[in-house]
Formats: structure tokens, sequence, C-alpha cells
């Protein structure tokens, strides 16, 4: 039989052919085109380890390689399996020769690249996983004619682009997962078609507009998600008719509207229901809590209303409940009874009911919720009442979180046989009595949060058992007693330790030394005595030390100088002696160095930050300090002039009039030759006290306040010549005043240009009821902020806002002023957090930027050295900081480029970072991208548009072409600001060239609309 058919194909088959089918272990062409393709594949590939595809080679079959399945009969590659090789490459066009391929599994490696459109040449494929590469580009289109698809599975990918709205001729696809790409724009409406979609994930990319509602056309579909998006509108009543439906994830997104009240009802089989990170309306549907299969509720962070209906008790299989950040109410002391219906459900592992406005008092049923429970949220209410004994029953605990309500007594000793708990959050509260030494039996315990409560007595020895402990506050209590040794000895850990606010005494034990890894010591307002141990030089990663108000004295230890990361000393208000210890000077990273009010003496330091006693230093209140050239004179001990007294008000350099004119009477009488005073101190300003700035703002009295903040307040005044000012008045008592007030006037004193805000003095003082006083006095701007004008609080005479070159002039203004502070400073100055509140304008609306309290000025790499900057505190205001600060960078030009982007964005939109429609997936970036360039007016500001149809020049009309050539330049240069990429953002020079070349370009005559007048 077989004889014919070998005859047959020896006459159809060239010369070179008979030889591969005599010779080549019997394979057809075919194979040996699959074979062709397979190598050409590999050759593109590099392995870990090499030998994973050593069987590719030439001198076996295909059929017998790595991962490559044959048909039955041996004649053509099927199935292609390199899952989790660790391949590194991108996937080769000729993987299209395969054309009998079923199943092609790439994913878990390295794949770069695109994906090529020959895999629409692969008609047999059932089964596509590429999921977890790092493949970019588009999807391709002409993938839609491989119609044998049942599983199409791209996830955890970098694939752009649209949805490709061919896919809806995949009739028999099953799955298809698309989440975790890039993709945007709309979701088709055509994937309606896919009648036998059973799973369709569009999850974290960054698609917008509404969800279509021929989706609920997909009558098999078990599985929707569409989580973390920037989907629009209200969810469509089809998709809660698709009764098929297992899971509905539609969380982080912008939709809006009411869920049904019969949602489950409708949806019968629904075992995950997540609808977080909306703005969803209206009540928690009860029909929920008819779902006795349900395992998944999530509605956090909406504005639902109304109570927790009944029907709780009916959920057994329930494993996360999660309402929290909505306005749910309860009241009366039985207000969290529905706590107790939740004791049915065995597998409760999450529950969290916290930012809401319940009350009431925690039932002692909660020590009966279920023993697998593992997160516990119920801060942020009005919570009355005791910690119920029964809590210790929770055995499974790892997260309790209490704080932020209105709980009293003390805390129960049984919380400390939760001993899985890892994060153990009880602050803002009215606790009261003794912090029990069963605590510290939790030794898994991570972080630790009692502040602000009515704690007493001493800190538990116990606490020294935190072997984990990356972070303790027990701050604003009534503690006392001294600092256990214990507690010191825990070199876990790394982010604070806040002990202050309490009445600690006895001296700082030398075990201090042992936290070698911790970020932030804070003992201030305490009632401590003696020396600064030496060992403070042995806490390495130590960034801030705060140790102010406090009764230590003795020398300020000289290890110090030890601690090279060390941005912030704070030891003022206390009753320290001796010289200041040249080890100091060493201390790179120093951004403020308080020691005021203290008993110093002696002679300054001359290095390092003592080089231009720059605001980083303050101090005031050490009546024996003296400068270099006053400790040299030693001829009459009696003359009060050989002495200078350190006062540093704020601006060291507002001395310098008063010090060279002090100088010089000295020179005359004394007769001797004096080396003149520094350069740096001779930049001057006339200095002021508090009573001059309490009488020009009228005893900073609330007609006067135009201003106010986290900082603290803003003052309009008059000072008696008559000069308008504005006077920022620091709130002492936030962590970190003295350094933003340090780095405000560092980075403005190495600053002068016209857009900038002019520091015109400031002052460093005593109040009126002996309490200090930190203020900076700036030249008064009449027009108020942009953050006004963008908001529409600022008006032109028409009562119309801003015209295109109106914001443009702005945003050349502000340009100008961050490329001088990048390129042009004599030491280059790092913003950190420009936003248009910090955008000022005067009475010629010219833009000036000013706040610089998180101001950094760029240290140059010395020879042998490298510059000390330390990112623990994340520096800006949200929306506008750059996200590579999250993730550790330090501060850089590049960061304030992006601040830059964004403002630009948010000028010509009228939209700011933080607008309630961009949530989780949407940003105004995203937003504004959507659009670029083609349907860049749906984004504009809408004032902007009405302002578009009379812009004029010399009387000439400008087109409406022009005009939006201009925008989308401005837009392209906000987008390019703000790239995710610090290395993909434009330098300020360039933005400034771009920016006045568009100016140019818009002012233009228009000769087309000229000859239409003529």
């Amino acid at each position: 039989m077989g004889f014919p058919y070998l005859v047959i194909l020896l006459l159809v088959l060239p010369i070179s052919g008979i030889g591969r089918f005599v010779f080549a272990e019997s394979i057809t062409p075919d194979l040996a085109t699959d074979r062709e393709a397979l190598i050409s594949f590999k050759s593109q590939l590099s392995t870990e380890p090499p030998s994973v595809l050593s069987t590719w080679n030439q001198t076996l079959s295909p059929c017998n390689w790595t991962r490559v399945k044959c048909d039955m009969y041996g004649q053509r590659v099927v199935e292609l399996d390199l899952s989790g090789l660790g391949l590194i490459g991108s996937i080769s066009p000729h993987i299209g020769n395969l054309s009998f391929l079923r199943s092609l599994q790439l994913q878990n490696n390295r794949f770069t690249g695109i994906l090529p459109n020959q895999l629409g040449n692969l008609y047999r494929l059932t089964v596509f996983n590429a999921s977890s590469n790092s493949i970019e580009g588009v999807l391709p289109p002409n993938i839609s004619r491989c119609t044998e698809l049942r599983i199409v599975d791209l996830m955890r990918n970098e694939i752009s682009g649209e949805i490709p709205k061919e896919l809806n001729h995949l009739i028999n696809l099953q799955v298809l997962n698309l989440g975790r790409n890039r993709f945007l724009g709309s979701i088709p409406p055509s994937l309606g078609n896919l009648s036998s979609l059973d799973v369709l994930n569009l999850g974290t990319n960054t698609l917008g507009g509404m969800i279509p509602p021929d989706l609920g056309r997909l009558g098999n579909l078990k599985h929707l998600d569409l989580t973390i998006n920037s989907l629009t509108g209200v969810v469509p009543p089809s998709i809660y008719n698709m009764s098929s439906l297992v899971s509905l994830a539609l969380a982080s997104n912008n939709l809006w509207g009411s869920i049904p009240t019969n949602v489950g009802v409708t949806l019968p089989n629904l075992l995950v229901f997540n609808f977080c990170f909306n703005n969803f309306t209206g009540t928690i549907p009860g029909s929920l809590h008819n779902l006795t299969k349900i395992q998944i509720i999530r509605m956090a962070n909406n504005s639902l209303h109304g109570t927790v209906p009944p029907g709780l008790a009916n959920l057994p299989v329930l494993e996360m409940y999660n309402i929290g950040f909505n306005k749910i109410v309860s009241s009366g002391t039985n207000g969290l009874s529905f706590l107790t219906s939740l004791t049915n459900s065995t597998r409760l592992d999450f529950l969290a009911i916290d930012g809401n406005l319940l009350e009431g008092v925690i039932p002692d049923s909660i020590g009966n919720l279920s023993k697998i429970l593992t997160t516990l949220y119920m801060g942020g209410n009005n919570i009355s009442g005791r910690i119920p004994a029964s809590i210790g029953q929770l055995r499974g605990l790892e997260l309790l979180d209490l704080s932020g309500n209105a709980l009293f007594g003390e805390i129960p000793v049984e919380v400390g046989q939760l001993e899985k708990l890892q994060e153990l959050g009880l602050a803002s509260n009215h606790f009261s009595g003794h912090i029990p030494n069963s605590l510290g039996y939790l030794q898994s315990l991570n972080m630790i949060d009692l502040s602000w409560n009515e704690l007493a007595g001493t800190i538990p020895t116990t606490f020294g058992n935190f072997n984990k402990l990356l972070s303790m506050d027990l701050s604003n209590n009534m503690l006392n007693g001294s600092i256990p040794k214990e507690v010191l000895n825990l070199p876990s850990l790394s982010t604070f330790l806040n002990l202050s606010k309490n009445f600690l005494d006895g001296p700082l034990p030398q075990e201090i030394g042992m936290l070698q890894s911790v970020a932030t010591i804070n003992l201030s307002e305490n009632l401590l005595s003696g020396n600064i141990p030496d060992s403070i030089g042995n806490c390495k990663s130590l960034e801030e030390f705060f140790a102010s108000k406090n009764k230590l004295n003795g020398p300020i230890p000289a290890s110090l100088g030890e601690v090279k990361g060390l941005e912030t000393l704070d030891v003022s208000l206390n009753q320290l002696s001796g010289s200041l210890p040249r080890a100091l000077e060493d201390l790179e990273a120093l951004q403020l160095l308080n020691l005021s009010f203290n008993n110093l003496e002696g002679e300054l330091p001359k290095g390092g930050v003592f080089t231009n006693l720059s605001y980083k230093v303050h101090l005031e209140g050490n009546t024996k300090l003296c400068l270099r050239l006053a400790c040299q004179n030693h001829r009459n001990h009696s003359v009060r002039s050989s002495f200078v007294r350190i006062v540093v008000p704020t601006a060291a350099a507002t001395l310098a009039v008063c010090l060279a004119f002090a100088l010089f009477l000295y020179m005359r009488k004394s007769k001797e030759m004096i080396i003149r005073p520094s350069e740096s101190l001779k930049r001057h300003h006339p200095m002021v006290t508090y009573d001059e700035l309490r009488l020009a703002t009228e005893n900073f009295s609330q007609q006067n306040l135009i201003g106010w903040g986290s900082f603290g307040s803003v003052y309009r005044g008059y000072l008696k010549e008559g000069i308008a000012i504005a006077v920022k008045v620091l709130d002492v008592q936030r962590t970190g005043s003295w350094k933003g007030f340090s780095a405000e006037c560092a980075a403005l004193r190495h600053s002068k240009h016209r857009n900038l805000l002019k520091l015109i003095t400031s002052c460093s003082s005593i109040d009126s009821k002996n309490m200090e006083f930190l203020a900076l006095v700036y030249e008064f701007m009449s027009n108020g902020s942009l953050e006004d004008w963008v908001k529409g609080n600022g008006r032109e005479q028409n009562g119309i806002g801003w015209s295109i070159m109106d914001r443009l002039n702005v945003a050349i203004d502000v340009a100008c002023a961050l490329n001088y502070l990048h390129h042009e400073c004599e030491t280059p100055v790092v913003h950190c957090d420009l936003k248009p509140s910090n955008i000022l304008l005067d009475e010629d609306m010219t833009a000036k930027v000013g706040d610089f309290g998180l101001a950094r000025l760029l240290m140059e790499r010395t020879e042998g050295r490298e510059s000390v900057t330390s990112t623990n505190a994340l520096k800006g205001s949200i929306g506008y900081i750059p996200p590579e600060y999250g993730m550790g960078a330090k501060p850089s030009t590049a960061g304030d480029v992006y601040s830059y982007g964004i403002v630009l964005l948010e000028l010509f939109t009228g939209k700011s970072p933080t607008h309630e429609s961009f949530v989780a997936g949407l940003s105004l970036k995203n937003w504004v991208q959507q659009a670029f360039p083609a349907n860049i007016e749906q984004v504009l500001d809408p004032e902007l548009l009405l302002k578009m149809g009379d812009s004029c020049h010399y009387d000439q009309l400008i087109s409406t072409e022009t005009q939006l050539d201009c925008l989308i330049t401005v837009m392209g240069v906000g987008l390019s600001c703000s790239s995710d990429s610090p290395d993909g953002r434009m330098i300020m020079k360039d933005v400034v060239r771009k920016l006045k070349s568009a100016k140019d370009s818009f002012l233009k005559p228009d000769l087309t609309i000229n000859k239409g007048i003529y």
C-alpha cells in the first residue's frame, strides 16, 4: 500500500527534496519548514541556563526537541510550550511558518519586542499564552484570522494601543486576558459578539470611556474584570442582568450611580463583587447579603450612605467584607451589632469598616469572629466604649487598626495574646492607664502606634522582645520614668522611634547606639537629662534626630560626625554646654542644625554647614558662642564688642550690614588689622522684629489672613515705609518647620530672578507669649496664586478666564524660573514642591515661583567624595510628585520637570491632578494622552474654548487651526515633561525654547485669514 504513495511523492519532489527524504531521518519538507522556523526562533533568544534549548539542533528531529510536540504521525509541530524557561529575546516572525501549530505557550519568560504580524498565519492555533513577559507594541489586528483560538492570554506585558475591534471574529474564544498592560482607548462594543467567552479580563490598563452595554450579550461570561482603568459613567443595566457572572470586578475606575438593590437577585451566581474606589452612591444592596455562596464583597472608597443592611448572618463562606471609607452610619450603643452577624462567616479573612460614620461600642461577640481573620480595620469612626477582652480570641489577626475613634479605658492585656499580630494601631483615642506588659509578647509586630492617647506609667521593658519591629510611636501621651534600655536594643527598628511629648526623664541610655538602622529618632519635649551618649554615632542610618525641649546637658558628642546621612539635628532648648565639635563640619547631608537656646560657647567651626552661616544653622540663645574674628581678640576681654552674639534670625545673611559696621567701629577703636568678613555675610536686607511684623499685620488679624496650610499661615501687611508685604508665619509645632524654613531661605539666598518670589527679610524670635516665632517676609503679590485662576476664582475685568496667550505667558514664566534654578544658578536648586498654589502673580500678571520649603541645593561631587543625600521622606505634594520619588529616588531636576509638566497640563485643562474624576488608573496625564493630539479640544478648559473664538493679535483674528497647533505643542511639552521615566523628560532649557517658539508661531500673521479680510 505504501509503494504507490512513495512513487507519487518521488515524482513531485525535486532532486534536493529527494535527498532530504531519503537521508534526513525521513523528515518531510513540511517538518523541515517547521525546523527552520524554530531554529530562526531560537536564534533571537538567549537562555538561562544556556543548555535549556540544547536539543534544538540540525541533528535531532524537532519532534524530539525540548518542549516541542508533533502530531501523532510525526509530520508537523503542533504544540510549543516554552513557559517558565527564562528565555530572553523577541518573538521571531518565523513563528508564523508553524502553520499546524495548535498551542503556543510562551508565558513567564523575558520576551521583549513586539508581537509579529505573522501570528495571524497560525490558522489552527487554539491556545496562545504569552503572559508575564515584557512584550511591547500593539496587539496585531490580524490575530483575528486565527478563528480557532479558544484562549488568548497576554496578561502582565507592556502592550499598548487600542484593543482591536477585529477580535470579534474570534467566535470560538473562551478566555480573553489582556489585563495589566497599557491598552488605551475605549472597550470595543464588538467584544459583545464573542458569545462563547467565559473570561474577559481587561483590568489594570488605561481604558477610558463608558462600559459598552453590548457586553451584556455575553451570555456565558463568568468572570468580568475591568478594574484599575479610567472608565466613566454609570454601569449599563445589561451588566447587572448577566446571570451567568461568578465574578464582577469594576474597582478603581470613575464609575458612578447607585448599585441596584436587587443586584443579588439578577446576579444569583456571584462569588466576587468588587466595586471599590469609584463614585457609587446610594446604599449597600441588601440583596448581596442573600447570596449564601458569595465569598468577596468589596465596596470601599465610594460615597455609599445609609446603614449596613441585615442578612450578614447568611454568608457562611464569606472571605472578605470591605465597606471602608464611605458614609455608612450607625447610632446608639448597639450600632455595631451587625458584627455579631458575621460570626457565622467562619472563613472570613479580611474585615474593613473604617473611615465611616459608625457609632456604638464594640460587642463582646467580636471574639467569636472567624479564627482565621487576619485583617481588621475599624479606625476613623466614632466608636466608643472599651475594647472587649474577647479581642484576644482572634489569634489569627495580623493587623488590628482601631485608631481615630473615641475608645477609652485601659488597653486590654488580652491584646498580647494576638501572637501573629504584625501591625497594631490604637492612635488618637482616649486610652488611659498603663501600657500592658503583655504587648511585649507580640514578637511578630513590625508597627505599633499608641500615639495621641492618655497613657501613663512607664514604657514596658517587655518591648525589648520586638525583634521584628520597624516603627514605634508612643508620642503625645503622659508616659513617665526613664527610657528602658531594652526599648533601644531593637536592631530591626528602621523607620522611626517617636517618644516625643511625654514626661520621660532620666539620662538617655548608651544603648541608643544599638539603633543602627533607624531613620528618625524623636525624643523632643520630655524631661530627659544628662549627656547625649557618644554611642549616638553608631546610628549610621540616622537621618533625623530630635531631642529639643529637654534638660540635656554636657557637650555635643563629636561622634555625631560619623552619622554621614544626618539631615536634621535639633537639640535646641536644652542645657548643652562646651564648644561645638569640629566633626559637625563633616555632615554633608545636613539640612538643619538647630542648637539654639543652650549654653554652648567658643569659636564656631569653619567648614561644612558653618561655612556661610546659612539658614541651615540656628544658634540663637547661646551668648558665649563667637565668630572666629572676635575670638582672636585677646587684648581686652572686658570689651563687649569682642564677642559677637550669635543670633540667626532666619537669614544669617541679614546680619551683614550690622556685623560689618560693628567690625568697622571695632577696628577704629582697637587700631588692629582685622580680616574683612566673608562676602556671604554682606548680602543684606533690613532686619525686622516680631513687634514690627505684629504691627504690620494688625496683630496678625483674621482680616489680613490671605492663606493657610500645613506650613502655617500667610498674612498681608504693610511695613512702616508703606511697603506691601506677605508674612508667612510657620507653625513651629509641626515637625520639619525649621527644616522647611531653612531650605526656603537657603534656596532664595542663592537665587535671584524676575520669576522667583522675592524674599525681603525674615524673623526668628520669641512672640508675645514667649513662644518660638518663625516668619518669612515676601513681596506682596496682588493677583494671588495660579491655583486661584485655574479654579476660576481669578477673572479678568470682563469676567472671563484666561486666553491661550495668558496661560502661555504664565507657562513660560514658570519655565524660565525653573531653568534658572536648574541651569543658571551658581549652585543648582531643586524646588521639590512645584504646584499652582506655589506660583504667584504680581500686578502685571507676571508669574513668580515661591514656597521653597522643600527645596534642595544640589551638592556637587568633590574629589574623592560623593555628596550624601537622603530620601526617607517623600518630597512634594500629592498629584505633583514624580513616580520615582515614591520608589526612593533622590530629589532631582527631573523631578521638578515632572511637576512642571503636571502644572502645565492643569493650566490648559483646568483640572487638577487630584480632581475627583481621576481615580485609580485614570490620571490627568493619561486623560490628556488619550485625546492627544487628534481630539485635544476634548480636554481643554471650557473657559479656554470660549476665548478661542475671538483670539486676536493686533486686531487680526487668529485662526482656530493656528490656535490648536499651538495647544498641541504645549500639551505635547506637558506630556513629555510628565513622562514616568526621568530619562524621558525634557530639560527646562528645551522647555523654554519650545514654548517660546510656540508663542512666536502663535503670534505670526495668518496669511490665509489676512487674504480673506482683503
